[in-house]
């Protein structure tokens, strides 16, 4: 992976990778490694793989970068490519610092060759159950539906979580994909069954749509958590309410340039976001299609908004609070990042 970590020298990402950090939104079937990659497709040189799994600085829109996306899941149909990925991104996220991450894909896009959905689901709990254990990083996993699935497609999932939810690893439910062309409507049975049976889920809003779709799903799902949400700052009456209710944004701000939402790393809202209220975490989105870690991440909040140390431990320990992990856990973790920031 080539990180677009530019403004951050190899010692100063080293200093960030030594601390403990806490990441919410990280889609594991679009954080395939070269390595990974190149085992799984004979032949594939580092130069394709640059040009067709990473996308570009700009991208211009959310379909060009899921296009992208669309080109790793095509690597993803066996139980050894979800077992090689599973272990290789949670090894990754071990070096970068992580304690506790929670991994997210959309086991329906993993149906192509001979596994079921339900198989795809066990392969990646029990490859990150190992993983997990081994790196010493707590790992839970979410379900994704999408935006493009019908509605039988949505309960299918949210079924899975239900099925699998604290099968040895932590499950939840997600909605993501592209909310502009595709309505919510499909998905909300899928809510209301997790809501009836008590599954914990977020929800992707306000990354390509706008303020509008945010509220949309304020009003209908009532989430705790919302994957982006950045397009709320249009909205002032919006980044009051979010404050107000304490709704968790998992904020993927290298992403969020690269897809164009904002115009450049300093003009992201995230740091206004945080002055209004709103609680929020840092994540990376993905791996692969934006080539970023979270220590890159955390080098360029740094260089951007001044942010200091504490505010970056009260970020881990926001994600930390707003996280699907069980209480037990949370209080373990507490500790160790309460520690590394003071």
């Amino acid at each position: 992976m080539i990180e677009s970590n530019a403004c951050a020298s190899p010692d100063e990402l080293d200093r960030w990778r030594a601390l403990p950090k806490v990441e919410l939104h990280l889609h594991l079937d679009t954080s395939v490694s070269f390595a990974v990659a190149s085992h799984l497709e004979a032949g594939l040189t580092h130069a394709q793989y640059l040009e067709e799994f990473q996308a570009p600085a700009r991208v211009g829109s959310l379909s060009e970068f899921l296009r992208r996306a669309l080109r790793q899941v095509g690597l993803l149909q066996t139980e050894e490519a979800l077992q090689l990925l599973t272990a290789d991104v949670i090894g990754q996220l071990a070096v970068d610092g992580h304690i506790y991450a929670e991994l997210r894909f959309a086991p329906l896009l993993h149906t192509e060759g001979n596994l079921t959905a339900e198989r795809v689901v066990e392969i990646v709990i029990e490859a990150a159950a190992k993983a997990g254990a081994e790196q010493n990083v707590d790992i839970g996993l979410i379900l994704c539906t999408l935006r493009h699935f019908d509605a039988a497609q949505s309960m299918a999932t949210v079924r899975l979580v239900d099925q699998f939810h604290r099968r040895g690893v932590n499950i939840a439910f997600d909605l993501a994909g592209d909310e502009i062309a595709f309505p919510l409507d499909a998905h909300l049975p899928a809510f209301t069954y997790a809501r009836e049976h008590g599954l914990p889920f977020t929800v992707h809003a306000g990354e390509s749509g706008g303020p509008e779709n945010v509220r949309e799903v304020l009003d209908l799902l009532n989430p705790t958590r919302i994957g982006h949400g950045v397009r709320s700052i249009e909205e002032p009456t919006l980044v009051e309410r979010l404050a107000a209710a304490s709704v968790h944004l998992e904020i993927c701000p290298s992403c969020n340039v690269q897809t164009e939402i904002v115009a450049s790393y300093a003009e992201h809202p995230i740091d206004e976001l945080v002055r209004r209220g709103v609680r929020l975490s840092i994540s990376t989105d993905q791996r692969t299609v934006t080539p970023i870690t979270l220590s890159g991440e955390y080098a360029k909040l740094h260089a951007a908004f001044g942010w200091s140390m504490a505010e970056f431990g009260q970020r881990n320990l926001d994600a930390l609070e707003a996280s699907f992990a069980p209480e037990s856990s949370k209080a373990r973790l507490r500790s160790v990042i309460e520690t590394a920031y003071r």
